[in-house]
């Protein structure tokens, strides 16, 4: 049997690939098409998420600077997207490395069958040695856009294929106490073992005015990717090797580690895909029993349900104080629940003619999303 090559998601933003004025930097192309082929050539196999679409484009199209509106985003994403492959492919090709293109939008993670679909197909390509370039369809999104810099959807990705690593690039080398271009003083974090509020509150806002996402997102991603089992790196890589030094661990940047195994496809979808159609909040013996104890929510631990949702429907579920602890499918509808609520289970067999399942969650149909 052939072991399965080791699966390394790199996520390549605008700011990396293109001029501080826009269009696309060839240069930068080819040196990234040289470190991808040095993965491979070590025994990886990558996938390449991509930005760089809107950016390489408006300036061909004959836009002045990064337009605004949507209509113009999508016209830059149209042009720029064929220019972006086609610089890819001939730089990939001088390494022959064969490289196909994969575009995603949010709604495809949102139904379960299109993302199934889209799993299949990037396996046939890793199975016949393509590299899956891959980007948001920003010619027919219908949400400004913004997939966070792809980030969030770098993030997705390793999850949905399983990934052994997620290599965020950025133009920075990682996540710093301070900004360090206007605090000379701020140090670089090499580790984060857990995403905590001190974390986000670091992270600051957007970059450069090429790309779309700051480090903020790129920590949004981070969260996402570890839940699912993925460590991640986001930093710089500059000079040649520096890729397979970011995946060897002595990368310039900032590592952040992964938490539990690769999650089921079914997990996948209701932690990251669906959409909730209620909240459920809950006291604090019902947090501990669903984030640390491995069981299941009960009515006796829910303090207030909100929202228009019925039986299989997924909701949110937070503790008193709002903070988001994951979601799961509900067993009841919501004027059911408000009749039970906080009630043991004896009283609730009592109150109720007929109990379907006792549980408000089963947790084999929860996700914890709290870290």
């Amino acid at each position: 049997m052939i072991p399965m090559l080791r699966r390394i998601v790199v996520k390549i933003g605008s700011s990396s690939l293109t001029s501080s004025e826009g269009g696309l930097n060839r240069e930068a192309v080819a040196y990234f098409a040289t470190e991808l082929a040095g993965l491979i050539q070590a025994g990886y196999q990558p996938l390449l998420v991509t930005s760089g679409a809107v950016a390489a484009g408006f300036r061909e199209i004959g836009y002045p600077e990064r337009p605004k509106l949507l209509h113009e985003k999508q016209a830059s994403a149209a042009v720029g997207q064929a220019l972006l492959m086609q610089t890819y492919r001939e730089e990939l090709a001088r390494h022959g490395v064969s490289a196909a293109q994969v575009l995603l939008t949010r709604s495809d993670f949102q139904n379960r069958k299109r993302t199934g679909n889209a799993s299949m197909a990037i396996e046939e390509l890793l199975k016949h040695n393509v590299l899956p370039i891959i980007n948001e369809n920003d010619t027919v999104s219908l949400d400004e856009l913004k997939f966070g810099d792809n980030d969030t959807l770098s993030a997705l990705v390793a999850n949905l294929i399983r990934a052994d690593h997620l290599l965020i690039l950025t133009d920075m080398d990682g996540l710093y106490t301070k900004d360090p271009r206007l605090d000379p003083a701020a140090t670089r974090l090499s580790r984060v073992t857990e995403i905590t509020g001190e974390i986000y509150a670091i992270a600051g806002g957007a970059g450069s005015a090429v790309g779309t996402g700051g480090m903020r997102s790129k920590i949004d991603a981070a969260k996402i990717a570890s839940i699912g089992g993925v460590p991640v790196f986001v930093g710089k890589v500059a000079d040649p090797g520096d890729l397979l030094t970011a995946l060897r661990g002595d990368g310039r940047g900032t590592y952040f580690e992964a938490h539990g195994a690769a999650l089921p496809r079914k997990k996948q979808w209701l932690g990251f895909f669906s959409t909730p159609i209620g909240t459920l909040t809950v006291d604090a013996g019902a947090e501990e029993a669903l984030i640390r104890g491995g069981r299941s929510l009960l009515p006796v631990g829910v303090k207030a349900a909100s929202g228009h949702f019925h039986t299989g429907d997924v909701v949110e579920v937070v503790s008193t104080d709002g903070e988001v602890l994951g979601r799961g499918i509900v067993n009841y509808d919501v004027e059911q629940l408000h009749g039970i609520l906080g009630l043991p289970s004896t009283e609730v067999v009592k109150k109720m003619d007929t109990v379907h399942r006792l549980e408000v969650i089963h947790r084999d149909e929860w996700i914890s999303l709290k870290a």
